[in-house]
């Protein structure tokens, strides 16, 4: 994949600042009217909605504080689905560059600056805002040692290094939206990580700042229902993009468990020079089957993936034809 440079941008460069909302009329307006109005490197700047079912006036109080594009979703689907509708609807509106910002004003709206930077110099296609979860008076001491924790959790299975890797405040280009696909239903942070890291996409950190809290997280209701829904997409996401790591470890380590039944039979057959153990020699041979069935199983899953990244490319190229004709009609219309 080659992406883009400064050099290929078009003459105008759009930002779009995209927030996914449900119920946040209360918040929106403080949220809105901190987003920068200009940015250096930066030609339009346009803020987008995604209000996600919201049973307030989310979608008529983003339109009074002078949002530039609404998108309702029919139902509450998620912050996945959000972050995700919330990407392709900037696309259509034809944006270089993508900033995600959360709604509740969590994150300072100064350091966009430093968000977009990296991809303005073309040293980074994703570039995610590092709170200094080790740090964060926000945080309970629990939860910075579980966001640590799992942000090395993340760094291993993504190969990036990852000092924040639930943060949702990043900048994201043209072509690595357009490369970004989300399954999960819960949240967009780990997942895209994964992606990123077996697509090879380059992914920068910056440091940023956060606000006081306005209200409870509302991803996290409880530290059990965080680390179920994280570790299952965590798990999902990596066996998808690497199953033949996963696979052949799970084979290996299954071969390895019926070895030992295997040799304690052995063992007593020469010293003993009876049949007996028979159970030992039952176990050895179930767990060396399944194991070995494990690794075909990896190889088959891996043939797979070729297939689904082909796929990807075909996918990425009909959208990126889909933006460019889009443009182009819009182009001619003015």
């Amino acid at each position: 994949m080659v992406y883009s440079t400064p050099s290929t941008w078009s003459e105008n460069l759009k930002l779009i600042i995209q927030i996914p909302c449900f119920n946040e009329a209360a918040v929106l307006p403080q949220t809105v009217a901190a987003l920068p109005r200009q940015i250096e490197g930066v030609d339009v700047i346009e803020y987008l909605i995604i209000d996600d079912g919201s049973e307030d006036d989310t979608a008529e109080v983003a339109r009074q504080a002078g949002v530039h594009h609404v998108v309702r979703m029919p139902a509450h689907l998620g912050l996945a689905a959000g972050f995700i509708t919330g990407l392709e609807a900037s696309l259509k509106h034809g944006a270089d560059i993508i900033v995600n910002t959360d709604a509740d004003n969590q994150y300072h709206a100064d350091d966009i600056q430093r968000l977009v930077e990296p991809i303005l110099a073309g040293r980074a296609q994703i570039v995610v805002g590092d709170r200094g979860v080790a740090t964060l008076e926000a945080f309970s001491p629990t939860k910075r040692l579980l966001q640590r924790f799992g942000s090395w959790i993340m760094a291993q299975a993504s190969g990036v290094h990852t000092p924040d890797a639930t943060s949702g405040f990043r900048a994201i280009s043209r072509e690595a939206a357009l490369q970004t696909l989300v399954l999960s239903q819960y949240s967009y942070t780990l997942e895209t990580l994964i992606q990123a890291g077996a697509r090879r996409i380059p992914v920068a950190y910056v440091p940023v700042r956060t606000n006081p809290q306005t209200r409870p997280s509302k991803l996290m209701r409880s530290i059990p229902h965080f680390l179920t829904y994280q570790t299952a997409t965590i798990l999902r996401a990596y066996t998808m993009y690497r199953p033949l790591r996963v696979f052949t470890f799970l084979g290996f380590l299954l071969i390895l468990l019926g070895i030992a039944p295997g040799l304690r039979f052995l063992y007593f057959f020469i010293v003993e020079g009876t049949a007996g153990h028979i159970q030992s020699l039952i176990l050895s041979a179930i767990l060396l089957i399944v194991g070995v069935q494990t690794l075909l199983i990896g190889l088959v899953a891996d043939l797979i993936g070729f297939n689904r990244r082909i796929m990807e490319e075909v996918l990425f190229r009909v959208r990126k034809l889909e933006i460019e004709s889009n443009q182009s009609s819009v182009n001619s219309d003015q």
